[in-house]
């Protein structure tokens, strides 16, 4: 029953994540089409690189690379200095968070220049802020202290909430990785208000997490559970993977401490998965860590001992202080239990040495433990008290409620082999008390319910339900065979009843369908009289006209074929729903040529990109015809020179875009001049059947008039992006 319980544990997360997972993707999604659209090397541009760049950190690494790389080369090229500085502090995010600090500290030197040359006040505090991060890392506290002081001065100065939170949160880190838990957590509270107050649910979660890391460590395990349960909803609600491997790590240290170690076992593979597939080493070592103490507490020593030798190994690959210290330790316990006492007192005294050149009490303390019971092992009493006795007084000063009740047991052990009974007895009982407060009975159900509430009551009272419906029916079946007759009749009658709301679904559908066929005809119809304006064909005739009065025989004669070949490509290219690109391209062609014949009015132009096989794609006929005519009618007013019309096709991210481009008074201007009864026929019928087109074609289409004097140009500029199909000749 547990194995199946794991199981169905394991797939709900699993589901939670993927579906959680969307929030950040559409995010992601939406930055990306919006990169797409605007191709203009411009600040925008910047911008939206180093966005894309930021919503990737913890979800896709290498894809942040490449924006930032992208944002930093555009920014230089613009001489965009805000741009190129946030661009270059990203870059420094991504080495840190590859554990590159040497490299990353470069970085954020560099940004740090570049936004105090500016005087970007938000800038400056966020790469102060970050450098402390580094510092804190390379175990340098004073240091890291610094910068975090300049950071939060700076924030605090500037009114900048976000960044203040963020600081006070890496603050009370530092205290936390001194071992000084009471100046963290007012740190941590203190960053819990602003994020508060700033809606932030992932700096929300950020603090929550650290304030259950403390809670852990003082033994109040209730409290940092909720806590975890909190920060792990919000993360995977934002896909955050990072965020999901940090909290779960948290929640298995809380059920290995509790000896849950199946449990435990299953938080920490599933947090090594995520950390291994984001590239952290950092976090990789410590989930090893953890891994090692779990086999070491179910006595598989072997195995514990080669994870705990896999974490040195990347302990000293990334330079890591506390990472060799914490491998050190746990490679000492093993040691010890297993009585190999010299190499034991070895790795104990290299995890005290490394412990008081952080100056972590907390490790301090473990340290002294872990050599207090291998001078215990080997009977040197005299050691083992004076090491003893160290760790629980700092044990004692920091509430560390499991190094306390180490310290009480090993004591009475100490206090048995030295014939003092008194204090044996005295140091026993206290060690029952704390055990007793780690593992009472209310504690146990208190924790045990909270978890209930969070994974399972939801699922278990549906799968209880179910169970207990199935068992009376066959109950009531085996009893009474009238009752089972009935329960038969009353399935015909609702089989029967779902027939007919099945029927009339299908109705529902068919008309549905209907209508929207007349609806497209109707569109498709509009479409074609908008293409087949009496306007353009009365102009035409009478351009004709003209010319056979003035005897241009060669001249009409031409004109004459191109009007009628125009006609009868507008003609069949309307009876199907699709027609090769380069039909239309050819009946842009000559309408254009048309249009142009009779004094060469305008110059224009045609491109199509070189990945585009012109034959192999299948396009909604007459999309882009009415925009070309748009800008003949209406761009060129009082303009006798110069004007210009310039057609591009091209292929990019699996989309088909044609802009139409003139140089005339601008679409802003030509509102301005037209009348209220003048509104674009074409763009609103075409706009109609771009709608239904999408559904078709299961691909997105759509349409973006913009006037160029947005980008310091004259003129206007349509983006259709063309619904398609590829028909492999």
């Amino acid at each position: 029953m547990k194995i199946n319980n794991l199981r169905l544990f394991l797939l709900l997360c699993f589901l939670s994540f993927s579906t959680s997972i969307l929030a950040q993707n559409a995010i992601i999604d939406s930055l990306n089409n919006e990169l797409l659209i605007h191709t203009k090397k411009d600040t925008t541009r910047v911008n939206l690189l180093n966005n894309l760049a930021f919503n990737n950190y913890g979800f896709d690494h290498k894809k942040m690379k490449i924006h930032v790389d992208e944002a930093n080369a555009l920014a230089k090229e613009i001489k965009f200095i805000k741009g190129e500085a946030r661009s270059v502090y990203m870059n420094g995010v991504f080495y840190f968070s590859k554990n590159e600090l040497d490299k990353a500290s470069t970085l954020i030197n560099e940004s740090l220049s570049l936004y105090k040359k500016i005087e970007d006040e938000p800038g400056i505090s966020g790469c102060y802020d970050l450098m402390g991060s580094i510092s804190n890392y390379q175990g340098d506290y004073d240091k890291s202290m610094e910068h975090y002081d300049k950071a939060l001065k700076i924030a605090i100065k500037s009114g900048n909430k976000k960044t203040e939170s963020r600081t006070k949160l890496n603050i009370g880190g530092l205290y936390q990785a001194k071992g000084d838990y009471d100046s963290a957590l007012k740190y941590y509270k203190e960053a819990l208000v602003i994020d508060e107050s700033l809606k932030a649910k992932r700096d929300i979660s950020g603090t929550l997490n650290n304030i259950g890391i403390i809670y852990t460590r003082q033994g109040r395990y209730l409290e940092a559970l909720e806590r975890f349960q909190r920060c792990l909803s919000n993360f995977k609600e934002e896909g955050n993977k990072r965020g999901v491997a940090t909290t779960l790590q948290n929640m298995g240290n809380v059920y290995s401490t509790l000896k849950y170690y199946e449990k435990a076992e299953t938080y920490y593979l599933e947090t090594l998965e995520i950390q291994q597939e984001l590239g952290n080493e950092r976090e990789v070592l410590k989930t090893l860590i953890n891994l090692g103490g779990v086999y070491k507490d179910t006595e598989k020593y072997d195995k514990a001992l080669d994870y705990y030798k896999e974490a040195l190994k990347i302990g000293g690959k990334i330079n890591s202080t506390s990472g060799k210290q914490s491998s050190y330790y746990g490679i000492g316990i093993v040691y010890n239990i297993t009585e190999e006492l010299d190499l034991a007192l070895s790795n104990f005294n290299k995890s005290l040495k490394l412990s008081l050149s952080l100056g972590n009490k907390r490790r301090i303390a473990v340290s002294y433990m872990g050599l207090g019971a291998a001078h215990y092992n080997s009977k040197n009493y005299k050691k083992a008290f004076e090491n003893a006795i160290k760790g629980k007084e700092l044990a004692d000063e920091l509430s560390l409620l499991k190094t306390q009740r180490s310290a009480n047991l090993l004591l009475s052990e100490l206090y048995e082999a030295t014939n003092n009974h008194k204090e044996a007895l005295k140091s026993f009982k206290d060690y029952k008390t704390l055990n007793d407060s780690m593992f009472n009975k209310e504690n146990i159900e208190k924790i045990a319910q909270l978890e209930y509430e969070y994974k399972y009551k939801q699922e278990l009272e549906s799968a209880n339900y179910r169970e207990l419906k199935l068992t009376k029916t066959v109950k009531k079946t085996s009893q009474d065979l009238k009752k089972s007759q009935q329960n038969f009749f009353i399935g015909i009658i609702v089989l029967l009843l779902v027939t007919i709301l099945l029927g009339a679904i299908i109705s529902y559908l068919k008309l549905r369908n209907v209508k929207s066929k007349i609806q497209n005809i109707a569109v498709e119809q509009k479409l074609l009289r908008s293409q087949m304006t009496p306007h353009f064909i009365f102009n035409s005739l009478s351009v004709l006209q003209g010319m056979i009065l003035n005897k241009e025989e060669k001249k009409s004669v031409s004109y004459l074929s191109k009007f009628s070949k125009l006609l009868r490509i507008i003609l069949e290219n309307s009876r199907y729903k699709t027609v090769a690109l380069n039909q239309e391209i050819t009946a842009i062609e000559n309408y254009l040529a048309l249009q142009n014949l009779e004094n060469e009015a305008y110059q224009y132009s045609i491109l199509v990109g070189n990945d585009l096989d012109k034959s192999s794609f299948q396009i909604p006929p007459m999309l882009i015809q009415p925009f070309v005519e748009n800008a003949i009618e209406h761009a060129f007013r009082n303009q006798i020179k110069n004007k210009k019309i310039d057609i591009q096709l091209s292929y990019l991210d699996e989309n088909l875009i044609c802009t139409i481009t003139d140089n005339g008074v601008g679409i802003d201007n030509q509102e301005e001049n037209k009348r209220q009864d003048k509104k674009s026929l074409s763009t609103t019928i075409t706009s109609e059947r771009l709608k239904m087109l999408s559904k078709d074609f299961k691909m997105e289409g759509s349409i973006r008039i913009e006037d160029r004097q947005k980008y310091n140009e004259q003129g206007t500029i349509v983006t259709l992006v063309i619904p398609y199909k590829i028909e492999v000749v």
